[in-house]
Parts: C-alpha cells; structure tokens; sequence
C-alpha cells in the first residue's frame, strides 16, 4: 500500500512538471509525514525555504515513491520535523539563517550558517538587523574531560571548518562540528539568473562533483520543461559521471592510505588520478568536465583523441589498481589502523538516510542511479558494492569495488555511445515551471529543486549535497577512538565543507 498517497491526498497538489508531485499540506498532515520519517518508513532527502513557506522531500523506499510537501508559514514559524527527526536538524537551523523561519519546538536554534559577517539577518527573506552572535558549544560534563579545537583554518590545503573534540586522555567522547565559513550566498545567486548561468553555478557548488551537480540542475530544468536531451548527450554525461567517481576514489584511496603514515599510496594513487585527468582534458577539454553538461545536453562532443586515450588508459589503470589494492591489503600496520576504526553502525545511516561510501559501507543498498533510476543505467551493467562492517577499511574498500565498476562502466559507454547530436535548444516556457532530480555522485545522491519563472529565468533553486546527512555521522564515527584517528576518519568520509555551506 502507497504510504504517500494518503498524505498526498490530504493536501493540495500543485500542477508542476517534474518527475514527483507536489502538495501543500496543513500543519496535521506535516506533523503525520515527521511522525512517518521518525518511524523509519520514509527517509528525508532534503528542507528548504523560500519566503513565506518550507518545502520537506521525502521517499518511501518500500514503494519506490518520492513526493515534496510544503507548509505555509504565515507567523514564520513551522513544526519542526528535526525534533523528533535528527536529520532535520542542521536543514532547519539553515532554514532560520536564510529566511527567517523557525522551527517551531527545535532544540537546536543556534545559527548555522550566519556567522555574524552579514551585516544583516535573514538575507533571503525580509532582511532585518544583524542577529546577535555568541555560539555556545554543547557541554559535556564529566571528570578528567577536556577540550580540543581542531580548525577552522587546517594545515594544508583544505576547506574550513571547525571541530571540536572533548576527550578523556585520548579517546574522544564526544565531537561536535561547526560549518558555514564557506558560505557564499549560492541560492541567492540563482535568483533570477539564466538558466545557462544556473548550469554555471549549479557546476560550483562543490568543484570535486561538477559532473554531478551540473547533470542534476540540468535534469531538473529538463523535468520542468518536459525536454529529452538526445542519447547521446545521456551517455556522455554518464561517462563524464564515472570518470568524476573514479578520479575521487583514487585521490582518496591514496589520501586515506597517506593519513596513516603510508605515503607511497598516495603518490601512486596521485599518479594515476593525474594520467586519468589528462586523458579527460583530452576528451572533453577541461580536466574536472566543469561546464561540459548543460540542460538540452552536453557543451560539447567528445574528442576523438579523448576516446583514444580513455581506450589506452583504462586497462593499464585496472592492472595498476589492483596492484595498489594487493598492498595495501597485505600490510599489517595499515590494516591495524583502519580495521575497526570509525565505524558508523547501519541503524544510523538508514535513519540519516546516508548514501554513497558512507551509506553502503554500512549496510544501506541505496544508489540513485538504480533506484529512482534514470538513463542510461537501466541499460547498464550496474554493479552496487555494500558492507556491512562500517569501518575506515570498509569505506576504502567500497570505493575500491566502486572504481572496478566504474572502469568497467566506461568501457562498456565507449563502445556503445549512440551516434547523433548531443543537444537540442530549450524551448521558451509557458507559465512558471518546476523540476527536481537526482544524480549520483561520487559522495552519493545530489538533489536539485528548481522553480523557472515565466520569464524563462531561474527563480528559485536548492541543492542538496549528500554530505547534509554525511557530516552529523562522522560525529558518531570517532566517539571511542583516539583523537590522532580523526583525519583517518574524516578522509574515509571526505565529505563537502562547500556544499552544506551554500
């Protein structure tokens, strides 16, 4: 039986043009589908605001549905769905920062991304005076515990955020994370923007996944305008896909291997995310693919000589990989340091709805390129890794499992790429239009929602990075490990600082 059908029907569903529907639902029928997300039968995929009301998607594994309800907000307030559904949490407090909006009976009001550099309040609403500052950090109470700070400016070059350890000796009890020092006034940006500078922004959100950030914008505007791009622009965004999935999974394989004192994997792992960038620079002219996926299809074709040197590349890079793997299999001291450390135990990740390495190291079966599914993957040979024992070796292990796939997932688009052209014009709307999608990352699921107006340009868009329900996780992961095992742990995950602080 539908789940979402009866909260679907006790709503008003908004006409629009996306794959899901709609509904504008009271405060009962909101405070029901918390109640449903609590009790595990629907995960949460993303909260946003705009002025006057918030927006909640959720999907119902089970029966394979995925709906978005809003609730008006005429006081500015909303019942808070992160009181009895932690996940929710963080999405609010972004909520309140951007638009005003409380969640009304949160536990958690401080602010998020508002770091007191604003000059003003609430900018994305109705901006007012510049909220007062003073973040207090959770206490913990208890005998011979003290305080580390950890950020948020790090050694080397990496993005900023805070961390702060409270530890007995050198085991941690308890981290608690602060972000938001990225925060760069993205969706503001997108207000009124074109759709062809939107694709442009949506690709710089989080510069690691511009593939997968650019294919979900360009999948929603499609969605909102009801337009096919041609197959073969579906496969050259698929390719472009798997090869942004395998040049992270390299550089991280070796960064982890580098946090525990094993250095020579990462200049291997370097070297070959380094010829992989070069045969993509060669094929489609930008080493990351930034601004190579557009809506109505890709920027450009790709290159002969970047066949060619993807051909070439390929096997010598699954010989060499597997070579990598062997070692670092058979040396005991970096086995001792990521074999059972950082565990994410399963119940957290299916209640936090984690995807990506975080979600199937510990048991979640969850990939968007299968389920909701879009092309071409349902004419793919899509091999999903899972484990079960949640650790760093666990997390290394599927990003290993998941570069075969990908190797073997670029070779099979090389060989059967459709001919034909790979874009086709957007044509004008009529009237004002939304779309939503999903595209796998290399983190996990990215979600775009969007609203065009009738002009033709972009007047509201969210983008929801994996790392939302990723970061509150890495928390739980090191709480009984000692504090020199964090970089391990947060490299295993290597979530976004820049997609959580839009």
């Amino acid at each position: 039986m539908s789940i979402l059908a009866p909260l679907l029907e006790a709503g008003s569903i908004i006409t629009h043009h996306v794959p899901w529907p709609r509904a504008m639902v009271d405060v009962e029928t909101w405070q029901r589908i918390t109640l449903h997300l609590a009790g595990g039968e629907l995960t949460l995929l993303g909260l946003w605001g705009e002025p006057g009301c918030v927006h909640m998607a959720v999907s119902a594994p089970e029966t394979a549905e995925i709906a978005v309800f809003t609730i008006d907000c005429p006081e500015g307030r909303f019942p808070s769905v992160g009181l009895a559904h932690p996940p929710a949490i963080r999405l609010e407090r972004c909520v309140q920062d951007l638009f005003g909006l409380m969640a009304e009976g949160a536990e958690d009001t401080r602010h998020w991304l508002d770091h007191g550099a604003w000059g003003l309040g609430t900018p994305m609403g109705t901006p007012g005076a510049a909220p007062a500052h003073d973040y207090k950090f959770l206490a913990v109470k208890g005998d011979n515990l003290h305080e580390i700070p950890v950020g948020p400016v790090h050694a080397g070059i990496i993005e900023p955020g805070h961390f702060r350890f409270t530890a007995d000796g050198e085991t941690v009890v308890r981290l608690e994370q602060r972000m938001g020092y990225t925060h760069k006034g993205t969706e503001s940006l997108f207000a009124g923007a074109t759709i062809e500078h939107g694709a442009r922004l949506a690709g710089r959100v989080s510069g690691d996944a511009t593939v997968a950030y650019a294919a979900s914008y360009a999948r929603a505007v499609e969605a909102a305008l009801g337009v096919a791009p041609p197959p073969r622009a579906v496969w050259l965004r698929a390719l472009m896909g798997e090869i942004e999935r395998v040049a992270n999974h390299i550089g991280d394989f070796g960064a982890i291997c580098n946090d525990a004192s094993f250095a020579i994997m990462l200049s291997h792992c370097s070297m070959l995310r380094e010829r992989l960038l070069r045969a993509t620079a060669a094929a489609f002219g930008h080493r990351l693919m930034m601004d190579c996926i557009v809506p109505g299809g890709t920027s450009r074709d790709i290159a002969a000589e970047g066949v060619a040197a993807l051909h070439a590349l390929v096997p010598d890079f699954r010989d060499r990989l597997d070579q990598l793997v062997d070692l670092y299999d058979s040396m005991a001291s970096l086995q001792d340091r990521t074999v059972t450390t950082g565990i994410v135990k399963p119940e957290f990740v299916r209640r936090f709805g984690a995807g990506g390495h975080v979600g199937r190291a510990s048991g979640r079966d969850f990939d968007c390129r299968r389920w909701p599914g879009y092309a071409p993957f349902d004419e793919l040979k899509l091999d999903v890794p899972v484990r079960e024992d949640g650790d760093v070796n666990a997390r290394v292990w599927i990003r290993i499992l998941e570069m075969r796939a990908s190797l073997g997932l670029i070779e099979q688009m090389l060989a059967e790429l459709p001919a034909g052209p790979w874009f086709t014009p957007l044509p004008a709307p009529d009237g004002v239009r939304e779309g939503m999608a999903l595209t796998e990352s290399f983190r996990g699921d990215v979600l775009v929602w969007l609203r065009i107006a009738a002009d033709g340009t972009v007047a509201r868009c969210h983008l929801r990075d994996p790392s939302w329900f990723q970061w509150p996780l890495l928390e739980t992961a090191v709480f009984g490990n000692i504090v020199a095992d964090f970089p391990l742990c947060n490299k295993s995950f290597n979530c976004s600082y820049s997609g959580v602080d839009l």
